[in-house]
């Protein structure tokens, strides 16, 4: 077990290991099981278990400061959008690297199969409606990229959009990428940090996770019969984020592909990854003008006598 002294500190060249390269993506050049320090490897190991929670206090109270940060200056908000297969730990990650986070300025939209209003609009219509305000953190658990993954997989399911089957072709695919980056564009130009997460798992590991929840009775509610049907379309899967992240790569919003393998030290990528960008927008907390500053003197000696 490593000591204080040498509990691992996340430097920009470190994280590189998770950054999209290059316009072709391949998900098998992408580890699945790294994690930042060795002895997070063995992740059936309580002592191990609990050093991690402890780097990923850490990163949580410097990304608690940062989001503080961003909240007060209420210049820039911060989308953050979570993919990956079934299994991949979406929830999880929300769960353990946004709970520290301040409710008034953190909200989590979880995306299901879209309603008759939003199918009946363009495709990026209700993910419109979700965005962060300035000053806020903006999760999506799923998010737009749906329509280029899992419509691609299942074709039937976008001609409830409308389009007819026979312009389902690469082209569409082609113009929803196109779509989507002058869509996130937009968005950079106005203020809005973008940060896109691919929780990447292995096979093993989620067959693994799949067989856990139907071993387990507290878990048995998480598992659907789609999750097999889903499981067989592994490959269909991978070629759509394939293709989806060499696209949609972009400076103003990137692509990380986070190894998923062992939750903790997913978690601990995923909460400094963030609190590294909100950093780098060189935030500061709203300074007052000398008529508020005696304002505030006069406020402070009424309650020095109360």
């Amino acid at each position: 077990m490593a000591d204080e002294n040498t509990a691992p500190v996340l430097k920009t060249k470190a994280l590189k290991h998770i950054e999209v390269r290059g316009s072709r993506v391949r998900l098998r050049d992408y580890s699945t099981d790294w994690t930042i320090h060795p002895d997070l490897k063995d992740k059936e190991d309580e002592d191990t278990k609990k050093y991690a929670k402890e780097i990923l206090d850490k990163n949580l109270e410097e990304l608690a400061t940062a989001e503080g940060l961003l909240y007060a200056s209420g210049k820039n908000a911060l989308l953050i959008v979570l993919q990956g297969m079934d299994t991949s730990g979406k929830d999880g990650t929300i769960k353990h690297v946004m709970s520290g986070l301040n409710p008034q300025s953190c909200r989590v939209t979880s995306f299901k199969q879209p309603s008759r209003e939003e199918l009946a609009r363009d495709f990026l219509w209700r993910y419109s409606k979700a965005l962060p305000e300035r000053g806020e953190i903006g999760i999506f658990n799923r998010s737009h990229y749906e329509e280029v993954l899992v419509t691609r997989v299942h074709p039937e399911w976008i001609e409830k959009q409308g389009i007819p089957k026979d312009e389902i072709d690469k082209k569409l695919w082609e113009n929803r990428y196109r779509d989507i980056n002058a869509w996130e564009h937009h968005l950079s130009r106005s203020g809005t940090v973008i940060l896109k997460f691919f929780l990447h798992i292995s096979k093993a590991e989620q067959k693994r996770r799949l067989l856990a929840r139907l071993d387990d009775p507290k878990k048995n509610w998480k598992f659907s019969e789609g999750d097999i049907a889903e499981r067989e379309r592994w490959n269909d899967y991978v070629k759509a984020y394939e293709d989806a992240l060499a696209a949609t790569n972009s400076s103003w919003a990137p692509w990380h592909v986070i190894p998923a393998d062992h939750k903790w030290s997913a978690r601990v990528l995923v909460a400094q990854v963030i609190t590294n960008r909100i950093r780098l927008l060189k935030l500061k907390y709203p300074t007052i003008n000398s008529a508020k500053a005696q304002e505030l003197r006069k406020a402070k000696a009424a309650l020095l006598k109360s």
